[in-house]
């Protein structure tokens, strides 16, 4: 499969058919969009828009989402665009709406079949595998020493998945002698060939010494054994030059467009 029939696939799949990423939440298609709406804490917002959208449509689109999720009383939604989406300028069409560009990602994508399915770690340093309220904690401490902030969110989330979806999630925390240092997720998507790889990310002073690769190996691992084809990332300017070592190829990149319903 050449790229750009893997991206139109990954369009296809995993945004204009997205399913609900944790129990609770619900998606629903709006006119020329996809959006996913749950709770305060959940994800909230625009996953996909049709790709013969124009300056009209995209104009009236954004201002129907920003009263929807506005009367929902949720503090802030998003705005998932990609640099190939249309209009062209959708981006400038959000930021003059109101909308706040977060970093860009980059949508990197690599056959499962392709990828290492093991890696060395340094010595002292051991997975675990998240299976309960405990794993929770010790992937969101884990998460908080590496990004440096608050991982509430993602506690809520993890929690939720594991309570009454969990043959949809997989997560893993590196322990330096019982310690956390390092942790990583991987969402699953039944029905469809992706898997999707989140939150990877080490404590500062452990980066450099595999931990990274050796927690996407476990994944890839765990996806060939599960049947999905594919794995894919929305990956920071950190992480994505290993994933190309590794063999994902860039198809695209997205930024999260972000609109603050309160001051």
């Amino acid at each position: 499969m050449d790229p750009a029939e893997l991206l139109a696939l990954f369009d296809h799949e995993m945004r204009e058919h997205a399913r609900p990423d944790g129990p609770g939440v619900r998606v629903e298609r709006d006119g020329p969009l996809v959006r996913q709406v749950g709770g305060a804490d959940d994800w909230n917002g625009v996953v996909w828009s049709a790709p013969d959208m124009d300056a009209t449509a995209a104009d009236a689109a954004i201002a129907a989402q920003v009263a929807y999720y506005t009367a929902l009383g949720h503090d802030e939604f998003e705005w998932k665009c990609y640099a190939h989406d249309r209009p062209r300028d959708l981006g400038r069409r959000l930021l003059a709406a109101g909308f706040t560009p977060q970093d860009a990602e980059t949508l990197l994508i690599a056959p499962v079949a392709d990828l290492p399915t093991a890696s060395a770690l340094p010595q002292g340093v051991e997975l675990h595998t998240v299976a309960d309220a405990a794993g929770v904690e010790l992937m969101v401490r884990a998460h908080e020493a590496a990004f440096g902030s608050d991982g509430a969110r993602l506690r809520h989330r993890a929690l939720a998945r594991l309570a009454d979806a969990p043959g949809t999630f997989v997560a893993v925390v590196a322990l330096a002698d019982g310690r956390p240092v390092s942790s990583a997720r991987m969402e699953l998507s039944p029905g469809t060939g992706f898997a999707g790889l989140w939150g990877g990310g080490t404590a500062p002073r452990w980066r450099g010494r595999g931990i990274y690769r050796a927690l996407v190996a476990h994944r890839a691992r765990t996806a060939a054994e599960r049947g999905y084809r594919h794995l894919q990332v929305d990956a920071t300017d950190r992480s994505a030059p290993i994933l190309r070592r590794l063999g994902f190829t860039a198809l695209s990149t997205t930024t999260p467009y972000v609109y603050r319903t309160t001051p």
